[in-house]
């Protein structure tokens, strides 16, 4: 069998607004695929400033793709 290019796969939760906004984000940009979508967002992500850093304690849950108010997961923490 072939060597992967990619052998790690990532496995995540997310909510059906969360999943539009993905896809749609996807369509506009002409992704090929959600993996890369997902992979140049995770990029843009990690090579950008002021992102938030997480206290200890905070679940999981508590960070939504969203903004306030369009995401079913509750509230992001503060800053």
């Amino acid at each position: 069998m072939a060597e992967l290019e990619r052998p790690e796969r990532l496995q995540i939760m997310l909510t059906t607004d969360e999943l539009a906004a993905l896809e749609n984000w996807r369509f506009e940009k002409r992704m090929p695929s959600r993996s890369a979508a997902v992979r140049e967002l995770l990029r843009r992500g990690l090579s950008s400033d002021g992102f938030l850093t997480a206290e200890q304690g905070v679940k999981s849950q508590e960070f939504g793709v969203l903004p306030d108010g369009d995401d079913k997961t509750g509230d992001r923490p503060s800053e």
